[in-house]
């Protein structure tokens, strides 16, 4: 099973490296779309940086819980300040996530791109039930296409993929189109490139 325990503490430092503030800035341009007052699901939120941005908008209102598969993770986050925020820290694989609630909105940060296809499409389809209709889903990733990626693109998903497979277990080693899943039942309310083409983030409302 997929687990970032091994590079917990370094993996904020590791991104920067490569990818400078891009990923950051796919994340932080959507929590505008966070209504006032509402619940949120975050799934894969890593070091738990996101909970002091989200703050930095709503220093109050929001009950939030966050899931997270690395207890490294999860203690990282443990020193965030979340405001007057309610946070309840869940260390549990999204796949074995179970509640009662219903969300206002979902963040998925850089989290498809774990997992196959198959697993993709369970996942999608849990967390779909999980949002209230008209819910907003706030999605960022990588993005490439055989047809019109660039040669650099390629050669830097094969070794990010060599990476986190040998210290994080990952369990795929391509990037799963999220259209498909995202079309039929949102409708997209923004969608922003960074990295020349190479992530994307996206928010969605739900039909």
């Amino acid at each position: 099973m997929t687990n970032y325990d091994k590079i917990a503490a370094q993996y904020d430092f590791i991104s920067r490296i490569v990818y400078g503030n891009a990923i950051v800035k796919a994340q932080v341009c959507l929590l505008r779309y966070i209504p006032a007052n509402s619940r949120l699901l975050i799934v894969g939120g890593g070091t738990g940086w996101i909970i002091e941005a989200i703050a930095a908008i709503h220093s109050k209102g929001l009950t939030i819980d966050y899931v997270e598969s690395s207890s490294k993770m999860i203690a990282l986050s443990e020193k965030r300040n979340p405001g007057l925020n309610t946070i309840n820290l869940i260390n549990q694989p999204i796949e074995n996530f179970i509640t009662d609630s219903a969300y206002d909105v979902i963040i998925t940060a850089f989290l498809f791109d774990n997992f196959s296809e198959a697993k993709v499409g369970m996942i999608f389809t849990k967390l779909d039930k999980l949002l209230k209709k008209e819910g907003v889903w706030l999605y960022a990733d990588f993005m490439y296409d055989e047809k019109v990626g660039k040669w650099w693109q390629k050669f830097l998903l094969k070794l990010m993929y060599l990476f986190f497979r040998v210290t994080c277990n990952i369990e795929t080693q391509q990037i799963v189109s999220m259209d498909k899943f995202f079309d039929p039942l949102y409708d997209k309310i923004i969608e922003t490139p960074h990295y020349h083409n190479f992530i994307r983030s996206a928010a969605y409302r739900k039909l």
